[in-house]
C-alpha cells in the first residue's frame, strides 16, 4: 500500500450509516475523512428496505468524498447480527519450502484448508480466524513464520453468516456504486480499536450498544471466543421517551441526545427543555431529572440482559478485564456508571483516538480500517479501498472468492 492510497470503511447501522476514509501513515492509519447519514431501511441491525439503505449509503459516501476530494470506488464493509456463528475447524498442510522454513504462503494455504468444511446451503463463510498453529506437534504457536517444520496445522474457527443477510448487505453496497473489498465481522474490527493486548489475552467482554441491538462478544487468549446479540438498544430508550413525554420519535431522539442522562442520581433538576406534545404540538417543559427517570430503567434492563447473555455463554467467571463498551448509546452521560452497577464488574467506554471520530459510535468504523491494515501487514497486500488521486483501485472480494474456488475445484 503506497502513500496516497486510502482504506474506506462502511459501518451500516440501524440509526447511522458511516463512511470513514483512512490513509496509511507508517504502520498506523490516519483518519482523514468521515461521512454519515441517517440509517433508513434498517431495523434492529437487519436490512428491511433495499432502496432506502442504498440511499443512506450514497449520502454517507458522498459526504466523505466531498471532505477529502476523492472518488470512492470500493470499501471494507462491516457485518454483524444474530445470524453470525462461529464454527470450529482444523487445517493441515506440508511445509512447501525446500529448507522447511514456514512462510506466509504456508500460513495462507493452511488457513484455506481450514475453510474446507461442509456447510448448510443457506450459510456462507465470512472469514477464518486462527486460534493457534501447530508445528510438528508443538502447540500454542500464534505466528509460525520463520520456524522450521515439516507439518503445519491450524486450530481455527470459521465465521459464518446467513447467505441471505450477507448478500443483501453486498447488494445494497454495490447498488450504491461501491465495490465490496471485503466483509469484516464488526466485533473483530472493533477489538482493534477498543481492546488492549492484555484485555484480549486475559479475558474481556466487548459490548456494542447500538441503536437497534446490542452485540456481546467475549475475547480470551487473544481470540474471539463467543458472540451473541441482545435484541435491544438505544432505539428502545428513544421509544420510552416518546411514550413518557407524549412526543414524536424524532423529537424524543433530539431530547435524548441533548439532555439525556442515564442515572437519576446524576441528573440535574435545573436543566430544563421544552418538547412539543404529539397531536397538538403544544410545547411542555421538563427537566433532565424527569428524562432520567425514563432512561435509567431501560438502560438497566439492557445491561442486565448483557450480563445474562454472558452467563448463558458460560464466561461470567472468566472476565478479569471486565467489560469494554462502545456504541452511540454510551455517549449518554452516566451510562458507564449504570453499566458498572448492573454488571458488577469493571467497565470502560472505548473511544477512538483520532480527530473527528472521538466518540464511542465510531469504534466500528475506525476498527474496520485497523483490521484491514493488520491484514496488510500480515499478508503483505491490501485491497486499496478507494481510487487514490493516481487512480488505483481494488480488485474486489468476489474476484478473490472466484480465484479461491478455482484453486480448489
Amino acid at each position: 500500500m503506497a502513500k496516497g492510497d486510502y482504506i474506506v470503511s462502511l459501518d451500516i447501522g440501524t440509526s447511522k450509516v458511516r463512511a470513514i476514509i483512512g490513509e496509511q501513515s507508517g504502520t498506523s492509519i490516519s483518519v482523514i475523512g468521515v461521512g454519515s447519514a441517517v440509517g433508513e431501511g434498517i431495523r434492529h441491525g437487519s436490512i428491511v428496505d433495499i432502496d432506502q439503505t442504498v440511499q443512506s449509503i450514497r449520502e454517507a459516501v458522498d459526504h466523505a468524498e466531498r471532505m477529502v476530494g476523492i472518488h470512492i470506488t470500493s470499501a471494507y464493509v462491516g457485518i454483524s447480527g444474530n445470524h453470525i456463528q462461529l464454527e470450529g475447524s482444523h487445517g493441515v498442510v506440508a511445509v512447501s519450502s525446500p529448507d522447511r522454513e514456514i512462510g506466509g504462503e504456508d500460513i495462507e494455504r493452511v488457513l484455506q484448508q481450514a475453510r474446507v468444511m461442509a456447510l448448510p446451503p443457506e450459510r456462507e463463510i465470512i472469514d477464518v480466524v486462527a486460534k493457534e498453529f501447530v508445528v510438528d506437534g508443538l502447540h500454542g504457536i500464534m505466528d509460525p513464520r520463520g520456524m522450521l517444520g515439516v507439518r503445519l496445522e491450524v486450530e481455527a474457527y470459521l465465521i459464518t453468516g446467513s447467505r441471505t443477510a450477507i448478500h443483501n448487505v453486498v447488494r445494497c453496497v454495490e447498488r450504491a456504486g461501491i465495490e465490496v473489498a471485503n466483509l469484516v465481522l464488526l466485533p473483530m474490527a472493533a477489538s482493534m480499536v477498543a481492546l488492549s493486548g492484555d484485555e484480549r489475552k486475559l479475558g474481556v467482554a466487548l459490548v456494542d450498544v447500538g441503536a437497534g441491538a446490542t452485540a456481546v462478544s467475549v475475547f480470551q487468549n487473544g481470540v474471539l471466543m463467543a458472540n451473541s446479540i441482545v435484541p435491544m438498544g438505544g432505539d428502545y430508550v428513544t421509544h420510552d421517551i416518546a411514550i413518557g413525554l407524549r412526543a414524536q420519535t424524532a423529537a424524543a431522539e433530539q431530547v435524548k441526545l441533548r439532555h439525556g442522562c442515564a442515572s437519576i442520581a446524576s441528573a440535574s433538576e435545573n436543566e430544563h427543555f421544552k418538547i412539543p406534545r404529539i397531536g397538538n404540538q403544544q410545547e411542555v417543559e421538563f427537566n433532565q431529572y424527569d428524562l432520567a427517570t425514563i432512561i435509567e430503567p431501560r438502560m438497566q434492563e439492557i445491561f442486565s440482559l448483557v450480563r445474562r447473555e454472558i452467563e448463558k455463554m458460560g464466561y461470567e467467571q472468566d472476565l478479569p478485564s471486565g467489560y469494554v463498551l462502545h456504541g452511540g448509546v454510551m455517549s449518554t452521560p452516566a451510562a458507564a456508571e449504570v453499566a458498572e452497577q448492573e454488571l458488577e464488574a469493571p467497565v470502560r467506554v472505548a473511544v477512538p483516538e483520532f480527530l473527528g471520530v472521538r466518540d464511542p459510535s465510531f469504534v466500528n468504523g475506525v476498527g474496520i480500517i485497523g483490521y484491514a491494515l493488520r491484514s496488510q501487514l500480515r499478508n503483505g497486500h491490501l485491497e486499496v479501498a478507494a481510487t487514490s488521486r493516481s487512480g488505483k483501485t481494488g480488485s474486489g472480494m468476489w474476484a478473490r472468492i472466484r480465484d479461491w474456488l478455482r484453486d480448489f475445484i
